[in-house]
């Protein structure tokens, strides 16, 4: 893929405690495949070429970051130790650290620290329908299973149609100063996509695959390590 005369940078939030886990240990630094899950998802992002830097935002108080070495990644890696309470403050506070690396025009890539079986054929086919938006958009796929919206009592309160509705993933691509715009405006957002949708634009849908999946609960990390496993020996 050639490498787009916009520059696109990467900002991974990674100041979560991750606690659905069930474990003392931060989610990003558990193991996976001998390393930390986090290495996994960085070590896309730097190796992709249409990536100038990535930027992972931690914690004030991270004291696992420094136990590991990253130095195989170069200057393409910048650890930024401003991470906020919640992921939209994380991402604000990332992109306001990064300003005067940026220009205003240059597009941003948010990427769950969580996905560490994020490949190359992701960010390509995001940034090739994405590069020439006006708006920028997300990696996403289509919901495929039937949908139950529970009552209190967790009983089912009706059936929601699936037509239409697709599961947001990351990277999630728009440019530098919409999204800081945006994120200064919503706070309370899960995505930066709810916060660009809050300004009253669309952003633009691009389909992934299952395979990029955020691990959440403890055996996600287990498909994980299978998604890798796999896609080394396929490779």
């Amino acid at each position: 893929m050639r490498i787009p005369t916009t520059r696109c940078f990467a900002i991974v939030p990674a100041a979560g405690s991750g606690s659905r886990m069930r474990s003392e240990q931060p989610k990003q630094y558990l193991s996976l495949l001998g390393q930390p899950l986090i290495r996994h998802t960085l070590a896309a992002l730097c190796a992709s070429p249409v990536i100038d830097r990535v930027y992972v935002v931690l914690s004030v108080g991270d004291q696992e970051w420094d136990r590991h070495d990253w130095t195989s990644f170069g200057n393409r890696l910048v650890p930024l130790f401003c991470g906020g309470a919640s992921r939209a403050d994380s991402v604000l506070n990332g992109l306001r650290a990064i300003a005067d690396d940026t220009s205003e025009s240059d597009w941003v890539l948010v990427h769950d620290a969580a996905r560490p079986c994020l490949a190359p054929w992701h960010i390509e086919n995001l940034v090739r329908e994405l590069i020439h938006d006006e708006v920028g958009g997300i990696l996403a796929v289509p919901v495929a299973d039937t949908l139950k919206q529970a009552d209190s009592h967790q009983h089912i309160a009706a059936t929601v149609p699936r037509d239409g509705l697709w599961q947001a993933q990351t990277p999630q691509m728009f440019r530098y100063v919409m999204l800081k715009r945006a994120l200064e405006s919503a706070r309370n957002v899960t995505d930066e996509a709810s916060a660009i949708e809050a300004m009253g634009l669309r952003p633009r849908l691009v389909r992934g695959d299952p395979t990029n999946l955020k691990v959440t609960y403890p055996l996600d990390l287990h498909l994980a390590e299978w998604i890798l496993q796999h896609r080394e020996e396929a490779s």
